[in-house]
């Protein structure tokens, strides 16, 4: 039987009234315009099977995957993402902040616009490239506190993508939309390596082109980490607070603000925040509209009076020291430092339980959290499923929840939460087969209370 294959015919064919063509001279046919892409299919024949299912052509090998910043259900965050890898390639290189114990970076678009901030894995506080030095010298002079003993090192960027996830499954909207994205640029922190590598592929890829064609990747090696949206006009929680206990805020901006303190307070206790100070969680007051500046009106007796009520947003940043396997029970207790303000003695409005109370009693709601978490958490080369299943037992999983929706049950206010026994709850195994992720009517589960109290309280 013979095959017929009919492979980009060219626009023009010769005229067979005219011309009559030998087929057995090929130089004779008009040959078409093809383009070959390089095979990377370089087994024998013998080893190739199924090659039914494999594409014609080869393709060329890209040093990031097809999924790689592509999120399908969040093209805007994509298209942030595309822009900036485009800033990138015109040279437009994100620029390191130079405060904080970690490598982090304010991405910028093509206008140098901040879009977003990137911290790389190996570049956390306890990453091999870490280019502060304060952790390293930590580590070299006092190895015997190095570190968290309640937290897995080196996962602060699913952290980070983690807690946007909750505050986005609970509606919350306080922290900055965070997800784990690769990047690549000249001013990360690369080892010595890397940069002579990258160099020495470049300059043999310039004077042998045959050569440089066989390299899987010519540049430096592209950076797995966390990329929170850029939110432009806050500032750091402390310095509004010092102005609101000399300026109190107006009746209405002050509720809203409560509001927001609560939801904020929800989150950084389902995922056990154990680095929530002041400095690390952001105010946005509106600017407001002057109503009358006349000296002499009546609404003049207070500055509010003279404006509009402003409008008050906070933002939760900097959450990758959180989702611990275990409650602090060493030396410091990493405590909530929100928990000394004015806005923690007040009890749960009815705004926040309405908002969380009804999807936190839904042990199904908290169960596909969980798994979303899971989907999360192991893209991560270190996963290891057994600790994963404590993290959740200290946060989501029925342990910090347990807690939180009492409290708001009981009316009781963000400091009498955080006073609460602390709490975990596990799931039994099963003596019949291994544990499934998804919940059945034969599980049990085991509560249990912390008993060892850090050896200091306060910090």
């Amino acid at each position: 039987m013979s095959e017929e294959v009919i492979v980009g015919l060219p626009s023009e064919l010769p005229n067979p009234s005219s011309s009559v063509i030998d087929l057995t001279d090929m130089s004779a046919l008009p040959q078409p315009d093809v383009t070959f892409a390089p095979a990377l299919d370089q087994r024998s024949p013998s080893q190739r099977t199924n090659r039914e299912s494999q594409p014609l052509l080869g393709y060329v090998e890209h040093e990031f995957s097809v999924t790689d910043n592509i999120f399908p259900a969040d093209p805007e965050f994509t298209e942030i993402i595309r822009e900036a890898e485009r800033a990138i390639e015109e040279v437009i290189y994100p620029e390191r902040i130079y405060q904080g114990s970690s490598g982090s970076y304010f991405v910028k678009n093509t206008d140098g616009k901040a879009i977003g901030v990137f911290k790389p894995k190996n570049e956390e506080p306890y990453g091999q490239l870490n280019p502060k030095w304060t952790k390293w010298m930590q580590k070299l002079c006092c190895p015997c506190c190095f570190g968290r003993g309640c937290l897995v090192l080196n996962q602060g960027y699913l952290s980070e993508a983690g807690a946007s996830l909750v505050d986005q499954k609970l509606q919350l909207n306080v922290a900055p939309k965070t997800k784990v994205v690769k990047l690549v640029s000249e001013t990360f922190n690369y080892s010595a390596m890397d940069r002579a590598k990258s160099k020495t592929k470049r300059n043999l890829s310039e004077r042998f082109p045959e050569i440089g064609r066989k390299f899987h990747r010519i540049g430096l090696p592209p950076k797995t980490g966390s990329f929170q949206l850029f939110v432009s006009e806050y500032k750091d929680a402390d310095f509004w607070l010092r102005r609101f206990e000399q300026e109190p805020l107006p009746e209405s901006t002050g509720k809203q603000f409560q509001q927001q303190f609560e939801r904020l307070v929800v989150l950084d206790y389902i995922i056990r925040n154990t680095d929530r100070g002041n400095d690390n969680w952001l105010i946005k007051l509106e600017k407001p509209d002057i109503v009358d500046s006349s000296p002499d009106s009546p609404a003049a007796t207070s500055d509010w009076n003279l404006v509009t009520s402003p409008e008050i947003r906070i933002a939760a940043i900097d959450n990758g020291l959180a989702f611990p396997f275990k409650h602090p029970d060493m030396w410091r207790a990493y405590p909530y430092y929100w928990a000394w303000l004015p806005q923690a003695k007040v009890p749960f409005s009815e705004e926040i339980k309405e908002l969380v109370l009804p999807q936190l009693s839904d042990m199904h709601f908290v169960e596909e959290l969980c798994d979303e978490l899971h989907d999360l958490f192991k893209i991560d080369k270190g996963f290891d499923k057994h600790v994963f299943e404590k993290q959740m037992s200290v946060d989501e999983k029925w342990g910090q929840i347990l807690n939180l929706t009492q409290a708001l049950r009981d009316g009781k206010s963000p400091v009498q939460l955080v006073q609460m026994p602390v709490v975990t709850i596990e799931r039994c195994r099963s003596p019949h087969g291994p544990r499934t992720r998804l919940r059945s009517f034969g599980d049990s589960f085991t509560q249990s209370f912390q008993d060892r109290a850090p050896f200091f309280s306060w910090c």
